[in-house]
């Protein structure tokens, strides 16, 4: 109990003075407006003084000021520096501009200490190790506060209604009940992105801003800082969830390698490195690599500007989808934005271990894998059947050429990041369906994208096949083979079970929504399930790229609360959660 008082006195200590921060910021960014800033900095020093000064009076305490004291003057005097330079950016910048910046920092110290704390620390005791079931409830867990921290820029800084409203937008108030669905809606926005869903309910009816002559392209009135957030939390959310099991628990905590090899089930995973550890610096550094290169094509060889060329990498490579304005991709226009960025998508539906073979000179690995050439004929066999049914639609008047270009962009799109070159809700119902199917294949196991992977399907189907023949030979012995070499069955049945349960998920996913929104139609429904589930984002019908922000935030509270949770199932491995809920998992060893 003493232990555990402790931990609570801590916690709320450190929100206090997080929230007296944060409260001293907004008070020097008021008196900026009043007095000098210099008059601002001395104040705040001077009544600190004052008040350690009563402090030690009062209480006494037992401090040696004479040691270390050369340093505490340097400490103070970089303290006072570092004030200052606070103080006059907050009358320069807005305040969420300035914390987008300032809490740059504490993420990047986070990340080292992580590195050098936990996965430095060389632990190979297995008593003292995360077990399984500890690695997958960070994991799946984790991602609550996670999303919470993401959500509170899109509240706080006028995405959606929140408490300073009026200062975003002079004579804005907002009430209490949208107050409240601000927070709803700005844990979606966070959700959608941090899982790469790429589904967005910034539109009139969400956004005090888009009002008057921003009404016409309402993501595009947004600030600048919070449109670069939504990319950035794409980009940590894309291949974080990739990494996790091989950065840290695999190697530092002795747990997660389940969740790795569940995520990662391609069988060339393991020969990128000598350890979990350099393969996960090896595929980061393709992943950073892949996004300066992309936003340096964009900017130099488009008419994209530096903010779009950079937001646009940064949701193209975990295949997230959000856009910088409300037409997304559309807004452009342009065959070559369109071209650069769907090298790029396909790239990231192709298993990230392939493409360290391509970076390090063993391109003759590539193509030997069967999934890769699996996903590939799906993509050719999926553009060359919607070209044709897209080119002999009279309605859509698109020329053999806008068939060839939409249909290639769209089939490579919605395995991966949901942009859309043109409305494909208009398109005809059996290009629609193709899309449909698509989603629901997804891409590469080991890749960014969504789905159910090319893997687990060729590999269902394989066990599908290997049955019949049991049934027509009973002595036979079939073997599931896969890239030359057989498949152990253990691995087998847990991908078999994983697409069982998607598929029982995607079921309860429908029977869900469809009771919740009783108006939407069968395709709406369908498409909205496999779209939250695949990470998708843009679904069918009404929900397609035309006004799909005003479809989702016309979706009831409950709706959109079902709709979160779908997202993070889908960005998570299923069996992870169905372990995670199953109460064996948690009783005493």
């Amino acid at each position: 109990m003493p232990q555990q008082t402790s931990l609570i006195n801590v916690i709320l200590l450190a929100a206090g003075g997080f929230f007296m921060f944060v409260c001293m910021d907004s008070t020097a960014k008021y008196l900026g407006t009043v007095m000098p800033v210099t008059q601002a900095i001395w104040g705040r020093f001077f009544f600190h003084l004052v008040s350690l000064i009563i402090f030690f009076l009062i209480f006494k305490p037992k401090v040696n000021l004479k040691k270390n004291f050369k340093v505490q003057i340097i400490r103070s005097i970089l303290m006072v520096t570092a004030t200052s330079f606070m103080f006059y950016s907050l009358q320069k910048f807005d305040l969420v501009d300035i914390y987008v910046v300032f809490f740059t920092a504490p993420l990047i110290v986070s990340l080292l200490s992580a590195y050098f704390l936990v996965i430095r620390s060389g632990v190979s005791d297995a008593s003292s190790r995360v077990r399984d079931r500890e690695a997958f409830a960070s994991v799946a867990l984790g991602w609550i506060p996670v999303v919470i921290v993401g959500a509170m820029p899109f509240w706080f800084g006028g995405m959606f209604h929140g408490p300073f409203a009026n200062y975003w937008i002079n004579g804005e108030e907002s009430s209490l009940d949208q107050m409240m669905y601000g927070i709803l809606h700005s844990w979606f926005e966070s959700m959608s992105g941090f899982t790469t869903t790429g589904a967005s309910l910034v539109d009139q009816s969400t956004s005090p801003v888009c009002s008057g002559e921003f009404e016409r392209d309402c993501l595009g009135s947004q600030r600048k800082s919070l449109i670069l957030w939504r990319s950035i939390s794409q980009w940590i959310g894309g291949m974080g969830v990739i990494m996790l099991g091989l950065l840290i628990f695999s190697r530092a905590l002795g747990g997660g390698m389940a969740l790795a090899r569940a995520e990662l089930t391609g069988p060339s995973v393991s020969n990128l490195g000598t350890t979990l550890e350099s393969t996960a610096r090896k595929l980061w550094g393709i992943y950073v690599g892949l996004t300066l290169l992309q936003a340096a094509l964009l900017l130099q060889f488009t008419k994209m500007g530096a903010f779009d060329s950079i937001n646009y990498a940064l949701t193209t490579m975990p295949s997230g989808g959000f856009g910088t304005t409300d037409e997304g991709i559309m807004h452009f226009d342009d065959v070559l934005i369109e071209s650069i960025i769907m090298v790029f998508m396909l790239l990231t539906c192709i298993n990230f271990s392939l493409l360290y073979f391509a970076f390090s000179g063993r391109s003759n690995e590539i193509w030997k894998d069967e999934e890769l050439r699996t996903y590939l004929l799906i993509i050719f066999i999926a553009m060359f059947a919607m070209s044709v049914n897209i080119y002999r639609t009279d309605s859509l008047d698109y020329g053999l050429f806008e068939s060839i270009r939409h249909s290639s962009f769209q089939a490579i799109s919605i395995s991966s990041t949901g942009y859309s070159s043109s409305d494909f809700s208009n398109w005809p119902v059996f290009s629609q369906f193709v899309l449909l199917l698509l989603m629901i294949v997804g891409a590469s196991a080991g890749s960014t994208g969504g789905g159910l992977k090319v893997l687990r399907i060729r590999i269902a189907f394989e066990l599908a096949k290997r049955e019949v023949m049991k049934i027509i030979q009973p002595r036979k012995v079939v073997a599931i083979r896969f890239n030359g070499s057989v498949v152990d069955e253990q691995r087998v049945w847990i991908i078999l079970g994983m697409v069982s349960s998607w598929m029982v998920l995607v079921t309860a996913s429908m029977l869900t929504i469809s009771f919740l929104e009783p108006s939407l139609s069968m395709k709406d429904v369908l498409s909205v399930s496999i779209s939250l589930l695949g990470n998708t984002g843009p679904a069918l019908g009404d929900f397609g790229p035309e006004g799909a922000a005003a479809t989702w935030a016309g979706m009831s509270v409950p709706s959109l609360l079902a709709s979160t949770i779908l997202m993070w199932l889908g960005r998570l491995e299923l069996l992870t959660v169905l372990v995670l809920l199953h109460p064996r998992t948690w009783e005493s060893d």
